[in-house]
């Protein structure tokens, strides 16, 4: 039955958006992850997202609707993007909490917050989506989907938060406004059943698997591999997205 890919679709874009509460309970009780670690995580989950999108996402597209037709819906999906992105621009890091003229006034911190989880929660529609398309091709597909973008939703959760602690002192503010941007991933997840589900055929399918390759393509070059290369210069992020890819490889061969 079509309804449960659907139902599992929701319960693992849940499980992607709401990881930027771990982020959040990283910002709130624990130190901030170390920078090495912060550049091999979103290294390896670019990685992921790369070879996944050419091999799996891309291929299938092409499968379904032909080379032509599914690169133009690949390239419309790095498109739609890189509006949001210039519409609604968001950030990973949050400001630092001190000036050289001194503290950074608490209202402006807690405005920071409130953007970046408004910025955050918009631009996690289209990842939810992304699930959901990449569970209707195939259950792995849409797991491999929601295991990276959970790894890259954990630092947003951290942006998040940081801010709105440091303006209010309330960990329980904080950890809200980080919840309220992670469930958007399960809205977009919904929003897509509702337009896809009663217009779904191969074609449909196809075009929305290579838009949602286009979505992933841009999400890893212009956030992940650029937020890995801040936490560390060398070739820390490289590694991790080789690993990332050979990972996922490998993994792929072994379920053919």
């Amino acid at each position: 039955m079509i309804e449960s890919p659907v139902y599992f679709a929701l319960l693992l874009s849940l499980v992607a958006g709401l990881s930027t509460t771990l982020g959040s309970v990283l910002g709130l009780f624990v130190h901030r992850p170390s920078p090495r670690f912060m550049a091999f995580t979103l290294g390896f989950a670019g990685g992921v997202m790369i070879l996944i999108s050419f091999v799996e996402l891309l291929q299938q597209g092409i499968e379904d609707v032909g080379f032509g037709l599914a690169h133009v819906a690949f390239f419309c999906g790095m498109g739609i993007m890189f509006l949001i992105d210039e519409l609604i621009p968001h950030q990973y890091i949050a400001e630092h909490h001190h000036t050289e003229e001194g503290e950074i006034p608490r209202d402006r911190l807690l405005r920071t917050g409130m953007y970046i989880a408004l910025g955050i929660g918009i631009h996690n529609l289209p990842e939810g989506m992304a699930v959901l398309t990449g569970t209707l091709e195939d259950r792995r597909l849409g797991v491999i989907i929601a295991m990276t973008i959970a790894i890259h939703n954990i630092p947003e959760g951290l942006a998040v938060s940081v801010p709105v602690y440091a303006a209010t002192g309330s960990r329980k503010k904080a950890f809200l406004w980080s919840f309220l941007s992670g469930i958007a991933e399960p809205i977009g997840a919904i929003l897509a059943a509702l337009v896809l589900m009663p217009l779904l055929n191969e074609m449909v399918l196809g075009i929305a698997l290579s838009a949602v390759g286009g979505i992933m393509i841009f999400i890893a070059l212009d956030e992940l591999v650029p937020i890995a290369r801040s936490f560390d210069e060398e070739h820390l992020p490289i590694v991790g997205i080789i690993s990332g890819m050979m990972v996922i490889a490998f993994g792929l061969w072994l379920s053919r």
